[in-house]
């Protein structure tokens, strides 16, 4: 039999804490310290011990970590993590800027550790279903993928806009359930809450394989929203991450006799089919995954490669946005002026 895997955790704010209480019940695995320097001691799971540093967890014998602190240190408790040979699964978006992702890329990869980001929406049961069913071609032809993403404006979140906390998500759940790359990026953005970073986000991007994505993403409405809508030759899949279902809205294959009718609504209603999904909790899948991979076992997670190419492409909307102009990605990741 063999030994638990030791897990430490770095930062226990909102979703550290969801982090730890995944882990502190994960099977095969022992949680065994936290890092934080302003946590309260009170809110660690049972067995687990608050110390104030990375260096310190890493002293703790460790053999791997989750990074769920702010983006803007993930670059540096990232590299020293790879240093000392710990596995890393780090929170979305990657790091701050591309250029940290791909040293984080670089230091990882370059010693043969596991290392993964936290895009929990591959997860979701209404995602992990849909792209199973556009895979096997249910859809046909992928034409456009609409993603809508709002809600109240968080407080905690202070070191990065809505396109690298929110959009990233949409991002990457297009690109994993469609299997194309973005090729073009038009973007705005408005700041309205008085901060230093963007609150609202619209942008269309050209996939590679000819499809349309379209982005609404915001921290200024009163509602919360996650939906992505994928139209294709045979209809249309609806996803809902807040609830997980997802609903297919079928080509219709009768004639319309009523011609003015037909006219207006050019493809015809077909069936509805809302689909019985197994729902699990989508941050338990990610860690079971992510076990798994450290182990050594057969596993499907989301690679450093992944998280960095997500992202450029949420560079490529805030540089459209300030550059007021389409933005093209030449496919290795780099971007040029259109």
């Amino acid at each position: 039999m063999t030994a638990d895997l030791r897990a430490g955790l770095i930062g226990l704010g909102a979703m550290g804490r969801n982090h730890a209480r995944v882990l502190a019940a994960l099977e095969g695995v022992d949680l065994v310290g936290v890092a934080d320097p302003v946590a309260d001691g009170s809110a660690l799971p049972s067995g687990a011990v608050l110390v104030g540093t990375v260096e310190e967890l890493i002293g703790l014998g460790i053999d791997y970590a989750v990074v769920a602190c702010p983006t803007g240190y993930h670059e540096q408790i990232g590299l020293a993590l790879a240093e000392a040979g710990v596995h890393a699964l780090i929170e979305k978006p990657l790091a701050h800027s591309v250029e940290a992702s791909e040293r984080l890329v670089e230091a990882f990869g370059s010693r043969g550790l596991v290392a993964g980001v936290g895009h929990i929406e591959r997860f979701n049961p209404a995602i992990m279903s849909l792209r199973q069913r556009l895979e096997a071609g249910e859809l046909g032809e992928i034409l456009q993928v609409v993603t809508r993403r709002q809600g109240p404006f968080p407080g905690r979140i202070a070191d990065v806009g809505v396109v690298k906390d929110l959009a990233t998500h949409d991002i990457d759940l297009t690109s994993f359930v469609t299997g194309q790359s973005y090729r073009s990026i038009t973007a705005q953005t408005v700041s309205r809450s008085g901060r230093e970073h963007e609150d609202m986000l619209s942008a269309i991007g050209q996939l590679s394989g000819g499809a349309i994505a379209n982005h609404s993403v915001n921290w200024l409405s009163p509602f919360k929203e996650r939906t992505a809508v994928v139209t294709g030759d045979r209809g249309c899949f609806v996803a809902d991450t807040l609830t997980a279902d997802l609903t297919f809205y079928a080509n219709g294959v009768q004639d319309t006799e009523w011609e003015a009718l037909r006219a207006f609504r050019g493809v015809s209603e077909g069936d509805m089919v809302r689909y019985a999904i197994r729902k699990r909790e989508p941050l338990q899948v990610e860690h079971e995954q992510f076990r798994n991979a450290v182990r050594g076992e057969e596993s499907d997670i989301v690679d450093l490669e992944s998280g960095a190419a997500t992202v450029v492409v949420s560079e490529t909307m805030l540089r459209s946005a300030a550059l007021g102009e389409t933005v093209l990605l030449d496919g290795s990741g780099a971007t040029v002026r259109a």
